[in-house]
């Protein structure tokens, strides 16, 4: 099978044929030298930490508890799920340390461990060390934005940045506006495009990238805005690139730009967007149930954290970006969607919403999926899985939990190559991971992209 074959013969030469310049490595002896938050002033702290005091995050394994399994599924209990690996049969949890104590007394030979134990701390050391504004127009893009990816970094400075990226690379670079979000802060489509008179703009394939689609899921941000960047540095050195010159990229680094800017203000750990529901009180809609691709309501109330709302697109931030494709973005060739999210490390293909719906080309999804996962091997020896999303979801036990996601959108209606990366890591800092692996992770998914770029430009494409 030609398709095989070619990904077999990319996994071999895509190592010898590399970007120009050195990627950084930043695995040094960098660390964040923060003070305990007790210590700290109350309002010296970036947000009310004291929400999480009495909080743990465990991880339990139901593989041997029917009961436990049916009991962590119920939507009324009132710890939070972090993440849930249905191949292993274990589920993380956020608890309060008396909740766990009647876990335990509930299910008196309760197999689990303590993943994070001083949950504020780790909160409180995700943010940056020194203030968060670090962009200016007045200083070298290339200088700020070394800085730049050495912390997480707020919704006004990632607009800073990526404005002072526009200026500095006009003829490359656009920021298109495709609307507002509930609580009226912009929709920012970052439209990467390197000029080539052999090639008509509309003959382009289109690859399209997004992070930030759960609030809390930091590194998937700073992922998305990684790799706008090392682009920009290959369009520096070598703009004649035939990833550059034979495709157009579609970034959208902060699709929950209300979520996120929530938990830099409010509560670190929000996932749902900001509007209103039909109960008062209860904010957000998960935007990753709400494309209208075998959509159905949730079983989870208005105030869960997994609610699809009443009908589909019901969500701004979906609703917006199906309305952008279908208006101005229709006419482009849409090879290839990639939406960023944490954690687990794991690589998804269609179908999320049931697994037995077979996909169109399944065998090369899968063969694909594993040359991105062997590229990111080899590149930091971080092992990523391969699975179809629908077990990752378990949605045959629960169907509402695969229903409306935009990978299962965007793959039947718009992109022949459609995957979801959950990024790093696999539990010790879930959500949490420290600043410090932003540009190591961001090296990896420079790679798995690279290697997807160059297979739908083969011959066989």
């Amino acid at each position: 099978m030609k398709f095989l074959l070619a990904s077999f013969l990319l996994l071999e030469i895509v190592w010898s044929f590399q970007f120009p310049f050195t990627l950084p490595d930043v695995f040094s002896a960098r660390s964040h030298q923060h003070t305990h938050y007790s210590k700290l002033d109350p309002k010296d702290r970036p947000i009310d930490l004291l929400q999480y005091k009495d909080d743990v995050v465990i991880r339990v394994s139901y593989a041997n508890s029917p009961s436990l399994k049916e009991f962590l599924a119920k939507k009324d209990v009132q710890f939070k799920k972090w993440e849930k690996n249905n191949i292993q049969q274990t589920i993380d949890i956020q608890i309060k340390e008396e909740e766990l104590v009647e876990l335990i007394e509930k299910f008196p030979s309760l197999d689990y461990h303590t993943i994070i134990e001083d949950l504020p701390q780790r909160i409180y050391e995700t943010f940056p060390l020194h203030g968060q504004q670090i962009v200016t127009q007045d200083e070298d893009f290339h200088t700020q934005s070394e800085l730049f990816f050495r912390e997480y970094r707020d919704l006004t400075t990632i607009d800073s940045w990526l404005n002072l990226l526009q200026s500095t690379y006009p003829d490359v670079v656009k920021l298109e506006e495709i609307g507002e979000s509930f609580e009226h802060r912009k929709l920012n489509v970052v439209h990467f495009s390197a000029p080539n008179d052999d090639v008509e703009h509309n003959d382009k394939k289109t690859i399209v990238i997004t992070g930030g689609v759960h609030a809390r899921e930091w590194i998937s941000v700073s992922s998305t805005l990684y790799l706008i960047y090392q682009l920009i540095k290959l369009y520096s050195t070598w703009p004649n690139s035939k990833i550059l010159t034979q495709l157009d990229f579609l970034f959208i680094p902060v699709t929950n730009p209300d979520g996120y800017e929530y938990t830099w203000t409010t509560d670190r750990l929000w996932r749902k967007n900001r509007q209103e529901t039909p109960i008062p009180k209860c904010f957000g809609i998960d935007i990753d149930h709400s494309y209208d691709y075998h959509w159905t309501k949730s079983s989870d109330w208005a105030c869960g954290e997994e609610y699809s709302g009443e009908f589909p697109f019901e969500a701004f931030e979906s609703r917006l970006w199906d309305a952008y494709l279908n208006n101005t973005n229709k006419d482009h060739s849409i090879y290839g969607y990639i939406d960023l999210h944490s954690y687990s490390q794991e690589i998804l293909y269609p179908y999320a919403y049931s697994c037995n719906q077979q996909p169109r080309d399944e065998e090369n999804l899968i063969e694909l999926a594993w040359g991105i996962a062997k590229s990111i091997r080899m590149k930091s020896g971080t092992n990523y899985n391969v699975l179809p999303a629908c077990i990752d979801k378990d949605s045959d036990l629960l169907p509402d939990l695969g229903s409306g996601s935009g990978l299962d959108y965007m793959y039947h209606n718009r992109a022949f190559w459609a995957y979801q990366f959950k990024l790093r890591d696999t539990g010790g800092h879930g959500f949490l991971l420290p600043a410090k692996y932003i540009e190591p992770v961001g090296d990896e998914i420079v790679s798995a992209i690279l290697y997807f770029c160059k297979f739908i430009l083969s011959d066989d494409r």
